[in-house]
C-alpha cells in the first residue's frame, strides 16, 4: 500500500495536462438529475430484476452503433449485437457492468443470428439451490434468443445452437416481427414469454393487428410448451412485458402510430379512451392462454415526445424494488443534449411509479429529469467501484463493440472488461449522491495506476477543494491519505476531479471510517477471513461462479 496525498475515482486513460476551473468536462446529464440513469452510454429498451438488495437493468446498446456510425448519423440498430448491463442499490448511484458479447455467446448459431435487442430477464432458484438467470432478447425482428447464468452479471451461456422462437414455432404464424421479448415466472413457477410485434398481418387490422403472442415455458426455461396464442392488444406495435399483481398476469406493449378512427368497433375500450401514438398501454388476465380472457385497462405512459424528450419508440419494463414500484424507459434526452447531429441513440430513465397490486392498476407515470430520490445511502467505508457514479463529465467508456476476443483485464466473468474503463482527460469528473461519511472519515484510499491528480468536492462541482491526492504508479496499487473527519462528515454529494491524468486507470475507492472516541485502533491478527463479493460490493452467501470477483477481509481484533 503507499501513502500519498490522496485519491480518484475512475478507470481511465488520459492525457497530461492541467485542468482550469474553466476546462471542466462538460455534464450532459444535469449535476442533479437522477436521469437518464447513465451520462455517457446510449442505451434503451430497459428490463430488470431485483437480487440481493440491488436493481440490475439490462438493455439495448445503442453506444455500439453510435461507436459504429462515427458517433454520427443515424441509429438503424444493425450493429448492436450487444447488451449493457447497470444496477444500483440507491436509484441514484449506477453501476456499469460492462456489455454482454451476445454475437460471442450465439457463434454457434452461424447465419442464424443477427442482432441483440431489447431484452427481458427474469432470475430463480433452481432444484440444485444454485440461482438461475435467464434472459431473451430479440434476434434482429425475426427471432427471439435465450442466454443463461448464475450470476446477473455473468457469466452468460447460450444453452441453445439456434432461437429459442422463430417462424416455425407453433402459433407464431402470421406474425411480422418475432421480437421484443418479454419473460415472467408465475407464483407457481411456471414460465411465460410474450413477443411480437409490426405493422398488422394478412389477418389483423389498425385495431387489432394480430402481432401479439404469449407461450409457455418448459421448466428449463430453454425451450417452449404447446403453441402460442395471440393476445388482443389494440393498435399493438411492439415493446411486450409481463408481470405478475396478485396472482394476475399484466402485460404491457407499445401501440402504433396509426389513426385511431376504429376505436369505437372495440368491444373491450369499457370507459378508456383511445391511446395516444405511440404509447404503453396493457391488459390483465388470469388464464394467460384464452385469448378472451384479457381486459383492456388503458394507457400509463405518453411517447418521450409529450414530454419533450424526443419522438421516437417506447419502451418500459416495471419493476418492484424495496416496497415501491418503477418505471423504467427510454427516451433521446441524453442526445439531445450532446447535440452530435447524430438521430435516433437512446438512453435509459426510470421514475417513480403508483400501482395498486389488488386492482392491477398503474397510474399514470411521467418522464422527468430529476428521477427518483435516493432509497438509502451510499456507504463509502466499503469498497465501491470506479464505474459507479450518480453523474460525470468529459468521460466515455470505450470499446462498446466488445469485440475483444482475448481481454486483458477480467472481474466481471461476462466478456465485457474491455467495457470497464473509462476514458478522461485533465477536467473530467465523477460525482456520487448521498454518500454518508457519518462521524467521520480518517483515511482514503484508491486502486489505480497510472500518473495524476485528483480533487474531491463537496456538493458542487465549483466547490472548494476538500482533499487532493498525487500519484503514481506503474500498475493498479493502493494508494492511501489521511483526512480530516471534521471535514468528511455527514451526508454528501461527491466529486472526484481529475486535474492531472497521464495513463490513469482507476479500478475503487474506499473511506475509512474514524474511530468513537474511546476505542483504540484495532491491529491485524492470524488466522485471515476470506469474504467473497460481487464486483458491487455485495456480499455472498456461497461460492459465487466463476469470473466474479472475489477480495479477502482480515480478521481485527482490539489491542
Amino acid at each position: 500500500m503507499k501513502k500519498l496525498r490522496l485519491l480518484t475515482g475512475l478507470v481511465i486513460l488520459a492525457t497530461s495536462l492541467t485542468a482550469t476551473a474553466q476546462g471542466l468536462g462538460k455534464n450532459y446529464k444535469g449535476t442533479y438529475d437522477g436521469n437518464p440513469i447513465s451520462p455517457c452510454v446510449f442505451c434503451a429498451d430497459p428490463t430488470a430484476l431485483v437480487f440481493d438488495g440491488r436493481v440490475y437493468v439490462y438493455g439495448t446498446n445503442d453506444s455500439q452503433q453510435f461507436i459504429s456510425n462515427g458517433k454520427k448519423g443515424e441509429n438503424n440498430y444493425g450493429s448492436i449485437k450487444s447488451l449493457v448491463i447497470f444496477s444500483s442499490a440507491d436509484m441514484v448511484n449506477w453501476t456499469f457492468h460492462g456489455t454482454i458479447d451476445v454475437a460471442k455467446l450465439c457463434s454457434s448459431w452461424g447465419w442464424r443470428f443477427a442482432n441483440s435487442w431489447a431484452p427481458s430477464v427474469t432470475w430463480r432458484v433452481g432444484d440444485d439451490g444454485r440461482n438461475e438467470f435467464f434472459l431473451y432478447f430479440a434476434n434482429s425482428g425475426g427471432s427471439v434468443g435465450m442466454l443463461k447464468a448464475y450470476s446477473p452479471v455473468g457469466p452468460w451461456t447460450s444453452p441453445l445452437t439456434k432461437p429459442l422462437i422463430d417462424g416455425d414455432t407453433p402459433g407464431v404464424k402470421p406474425c411480422n416481427w418475432i421480437f421484443d421479448p418479454g419473460v415472467v415466472i408465475d407464483e407457481e413457477g411456471n414460465g411465460w414469454l410474450a413477443f411480437g410485434g409490426g405493422d398488422p398481418n394478412n389477418q389483423g387490422t389498425k385495431l387489432m393487428p394480430n402481432n401479439a403472442c404469449i407461450i409457455k415455458l418448459k421448466k428449463r426455461m430453454s425451450a417452449f410448451e404447446g403453441s402460442a396464442v395471440k393476445l388482443p392488444a389494440p393498435y399493438m406495435f411492439e415493446a411486450s412485458e409481463l408481470n405478475i399483481m396478485n396472482g394476475k398476469f399484466v402485460y404491457t406493449f407499445n401501440t402504433s402510430w396509426s389513426d385511431r378512427n376504429d376505436w369505437n368497433s372495440y368491444p373491450k375500450r369499457g370507459s378508456y379512451s383511445a391511446p395516444s401514438s405511440c404509447s404503453m398501454c396493457y391488459m390483465v388476465s388470469d388464464t394467460p392462454m384464452d385469448p378472451d380472457s384479457w381486459q383492456y385497462k388503458g394507457e400509463y405512459l405518453a411517447n418521450p415526445g409529450t414530454f419533450g424528450f424526443g419522438y421516437g419508440n417506447n419502451h418500459t419494463h416495471l419493476q418492484k424494488f424495496e416496497g415501491n414500484y418503477y418505471l423504467f424507459y427510454h427516451n433521446s434526452i441524453l442526445e439531445q443534449k450532446m447535440q452530435t447531429g447524430a438521430s435516433g441513440f437512446r438512453s435509459i430513465g426510470v421514475d417513480k411509479a403508483t400501482v395498486n397490486e389488488n386492482t392491477q392498476q398503474i397510474s399514470k407515470v411521467s418522464m422527468t429529469t430529476g428521477g427518483p430520490q435516493a432509497i438509502r445511502n451510499l456507504n463509502p467505508f466499503v469498497e465501491q467501484q470506479a464505474e459507479t457514479m450518480a453523474t460525470a463529465g468529459g468521460i466515455s467508456y470505450e470499446s462498446f463493440t466488445n469485440i475483444t476476443k482475448a481481454p486483458s483485464v477480467s472481474n466481471l466473468g461476462n466478456d465485457a472488461s474491455q467495457n470497464l474503463q473509462v476514458s478522461m482527460s485533465p477536467g473530467s469528473w465523477t460525482m456520487l449522491r448521498s454518500v454518508d461519511f457519518g462521524e467521520g472519515a480518517q483515511s482514503f484510499t484508491l486502486k489505480a495506476s497510472g500518473t495524476g491528480k485528483m480533487e474531491i468536492r463537496f456538493n458542487s462541482i465549483s466547490a472548494l477543494t476538500s482533499a487532493t491526492i498525487e500519484f503514481s504508479s506503474t500498475g493498479i496499487e493502493e494508494h492511501t491519505i489521511p483526512l480530516d473527519a471534521n471535514i468528511f462528515k455527514g451526508v454528501k454529494k461527491v466529486f472526484f476531479v481529475f486535474t492531472e491524468a497521464n495513463n490513469v486507470r482507476f479500478d475503487a475507492w474506499q473511506f475509512s471510517e474514524s474511530l468513537p472516541v474511546g476505542i483504540e485502533e484495532a491491529t491485524v491478527s492470524s488466522p485471515q477471513q476470506s469474504e467473497t463479493y460481487t464486483i458491487s460490493g455485495v456480499r455472498l452467501q456461497k461460492e459465487p461462479a466463476k469470473g466474479i470477483y472475489i477480495k479477502g477481509k482480515k480478521k481485527y481484533v482490539k489491542k
